[in-house]
Formats: C-alpha cells, structure tokens, sequence
C-alpha cells in the first residue's frame, strides 16, 4: 500500500508518497504567497494551502497506482488561527505562528492571569505566537468577527476537513494553542473562560495515528484517490518531523533547521520546565516533550543570502568560509528577525550585527549569521541541561542540514553528536508514518519509526572548534540582555 504525507508548511506544501517499506515514490512542492499587513506580522490565505493540495496531489500520483493509496497524514505549521463561521466559510486570514501583534495579549495572560496559573492549566506560559493571545486580540481589535466564529482551528485541521468534512485536530499541535490541559490531554475549562469561547468551537482532540475520516466523495474524485483513503489527525510540523526522524519513545531528541529552529526532547512522563522558557508538549507519540523554539533559523541564512547579498548560491558563500577555529574578536549577529520564543519570550527583539569593523569580511559575515543560529539553539539546551536532562545525541532535519558546515558548526556548538536520517523529508515522512499506522501497517508508532527510519551518517563535535565556539558563546549570549532596553524603545 501507499501513504501520503503533507508537509503544511509557511512558504510551501510539500506532498511525499511513501510505500510501506518506508521508499519514498515521489514529491511535489507547491509554494503560496505570505501577507506582512504591518511589521511584525504575519497571516496568511487558508484557500492557498487547499489548493496547494489540490494541484499537488494529482502531480505527485503521476505514474503511480492511485488505487493503492490507503492513507494521508498531515504535519502542519503550528499555533496558526483559523476561524470559520457556521457555514465553514473562513472567516479571515490565518494568523501565523511567527505573528508578534499580541503583546499586549499576551502580557495581560502572563502577569494579570498569571503565569503559574496558566502553567498549571496548560503547562506553558504565553507567547506572542500562541493562539489563544491570537483570539484575545481578534475579540478586542475584530469583535464583529470574533462573534461569528463557530470552529477554531489549527492550519493542519483545516485542510483534514477540507478533506474528511470533519471538524479534528491531534494532540501535539493542540499543545501549542495554550487552550489544551497537555497532562491531561484535554480542553482547558480555565482557559476557554479566559477566550471567551466556548467548548464546542474548538475540534475534537485525537491521537495523532488515530483515523478522523475518510475522504469525502467530492474529493476523492478531484484528487484522482479512493472514497476509502484514510485521513489520520495529523501532527503539529515539529511532532511529525520528531516522527520523520525516528526521535519517539523515551530520551530522544531532534533538532530541527528549518524555516524556524526546534530542539525537540522526548519524554514518556509528563514534565514542565520550571522558567516556562522552553514548551512542554503532547507527541505525536502517545507521550510528552519539551520544545525550545526560535522564529528565525534557516529564514536568517535565507534572508541574509538571497535578500542582502543578492544570491542563491548558498554553497559558493560558504565556501569562502575560512575553515578552523573562530577569532573571538569577528562579527556576532543576533538571529531574532520575527522577535523570539525561547527562551526570551520577546516579540521586539530583532536582528542584530554587532562586533563589525572596517576588515569585516563577507564571509565573516556568512559565518556570523550560521553561528548566531546555532547559538541560539544553545540557549535552549543549555536550559534542558540545567534541569538534568542530558543531551549526547540528536537527530536533524530540515533545510539547514543539507550544509555539511552548518551541521558541524551546530554538532560543536552543542557538544552533540548529530545523525542525519536516510531520509531527510521530516514532516512529511512523519505524516506518512502516522498514516501507515492509521491504516494498521504497523501497530503503534514507535514500531513504524524503528521500522523505517534510518541513520545516513553521524557528525561528531569537535573538542577544539567546541572550545573556541563556546568563547564566542560567552560574548554573544549578553549581546541580547544589553539591546534589550533598546528594543524596547524601538517599539513605542
């Protein structure tokens, strides 16, 4: 049999059709475009991921056997707003994950609601990109839309229903709504109350393996598929990448490059980090992990390459990246160009270039951003590892790790050893995976993922670069403490 697994992401759908010996059989990208209404944020056309589907689909399908087709499984970008009134129509653009309009929101959650009580509740404090500070703003800047939402849903959900007719989300991605009891893996009374909504607006919670439907006629004939395909609940993009990667059960960890950056710890017990600084999750598992975050990791080298410098040819850049240890006195840069989630929780921060001079380099300059990325994702380990959770090895995925040198950088940085899988699709192999368990392929998750994923190679940090970094990390992680004051003034 064949699965599908769509990868819902920011820039682009990506559509992949697995086998059930875990071979890849095709994949089909299809970009859509990114509304930036005022700085800072950010939404987006919930038509343009249907249609994405629609296009991509019958394209990945050529040349294949669509009769056997048995499954979809979705990983979609996470903590997006997607409201729809009572007949299904959307109501307004989806509100991203990487959207900072919620800071008053969000202050008003964390210090007049509380942050013990909202951790207590959900086991995460607010951030700017949560969806619930995303309703709290759309009750008080739209409130003629607000009371015409009949469904609140996540961006994943909404293509599922497109697809089933049903009203359904999982676990994981439910997580990062601040609207779920993540111990308990249900809806938050306390939480509803604070919104102002209520029980029935939100989609019913399922495992993410668990079937929610199969595909409506209509579709099915549009898609070129079977009536009986079916639709799994899917999984928030970081839950199916950790799936993709083979980071289930208990202990393991993924790291993930991507458009934003993920380090991506799992547990089998439920547990929260004490500062609130990294996001304490359901997986796509049946079990639990905490999840440090930042908003701009490969989108900075994108940025900086394509945007400033003017080039696609990423290899040639770092190819004039002098190799060896860093000079402690070269450029620093500060990654923070959509604000950031872990561990500042600060939705004025910005990029920053500090440490420049007149015999600053381009390739420095290179090397600066590559460097700042993988030093933010040391912030949040650093957070695990001070609460005694020990990280040797991780996997990684995502854009960003097709540079062998950033995949170095980072393994020195972190002192981890990082694998990198055969099959490199994260999400999308993740949302295949959930669909083969969803049709019984496989008994449980952890058993598709020993089954199918495997290791391609291993980078090992090396002692000297791994000293020298961590200098430089010394430097740069009071960078942010000292702009902060600025980056206040900066958004009065």
């Amino acid at each position: 049999m064949l699965y599908i697994g769509i990868d819902l992401g920011t820039s682009a759908t990506k559509l992949l059709l697995m086998d059930e010996d875990g071979t890849i059989r095709n994949i089909v990208s299809k970009e859509y475009p990114i509304e930036f209404p005022h700085p800072g944020w950010s939404q987006q056309a919930p038509e343009d991921w249907w249609e994405a589907v629609l296009a991509g689909v019958p394209e990945l399908l050529e040349g294949q056997d669509a009769s056997q087709v048995a499954g979809i499984g979705c990983g979609g970008q996470m903590h997006g707003l997607v409201v729809l009134d009572a007949e299904d129509r959307v109501i307004r653009p989806c509100i991203l994950w990487n959207d900072g309009r919620t800071e008053e929101q969000v202050r008003y959650l964390n210090e007049e609601v509380g942050r013990d009580r909202l951790s207590a509740w959900t086991a995460n404090i607010a951030f700017a990109g949560f969806t619930a500070p995303k309703l709290l703003w759309m009750r008080e800047h739209e409130p003629e839309l607000f009371a015409r939402i009949d469904k609140i849903m996540l961006p994943k959900d909404y293509v599922n229903y497109r697809l089933t007719g049903a009203h359904c989300t999982d676990f994981s991605d439910a997580s990062g709504m601040l609207l779920l009891d993540v111990e308990h893996r249900r809806w938050s009374p306390e939480m509803i109350e604070v919104c102002g909504i209520r029980e029935d607006q939100l989609p019913e919670p399922h495992e993410s393996w668990e079937p929610v439907g199969t595909l409506l006629p209509e579709v099915a004939a549009r898609l070129g598929l079977p009536e009986g395909v079916v639709v799994c609940a899917g999984a928030g993009d970081n839950a199916a990448a950790a799936v993709g990667t083979g980071a289930v059960g208990d202990g393991r960890c993924n790291i993930s490059l991507g458009t934003s950056g993920t380090i991506f710890i799992t547990s089998d017990s439920f547990g929260v980090d004490r500062a609130n600084a990294l996001h304490s999750f359901d997986h796509a598992d049946g079990g639990y992990h905490l999840m440090g975050c930042i908003l701009s990791a490969a989108s900075c080298n994108k940025w900086w390459v394509e945007d400033v410098l003017g080039t696609s040819d990423y290899a040639g850049e770092q190819s004039a990246i002098a190799t060896g240890a860093p000079d402690l006195q070269q450029a620093y840069f500060l990654p923070y160009l959509m604000g950031e989630r872990s561990p500042h929780n600060d939705a004025n921060a910005r990029g920053a270039f500090v440490g420049l001079r007149m015999d600053t380099t381009r390739a420095e300059m290179v090397r600066a951003v590559l460097e700042g990325v993988a030093f933010a994702f040391r912030d949040c380990l650093d957070i695990a590892r001070s609460q005694g959770i020990e990280v040797s090895t991780s996997t990684v995925c995502g854009g960003g790790a097709n540079s062998r040198l950033w995949i170095e950088m980072l393994a020195s940085v972190l002192g981890v050893t990082l694998e990198v899988p055969v099959t490199e699709q994260g999400p999308g192999y993740g949302g295949a995976m959930l669909a083969a368990v969803a049709c019984g392929a496989y008994p449980s998750v952890v058993e598709c993922a020993r089954a199918l994923v495997r290791t391609k190679e291993r980078v090992e940090p090396d002692e000297a670069l791994a000293a020298a970094y961590n200098e430089r990390y010394q430097v740069w992680r009071t960078l942010y403490p000292a702009l902060r004051p600025a980056y206040q003034e900066m958004a009065r």
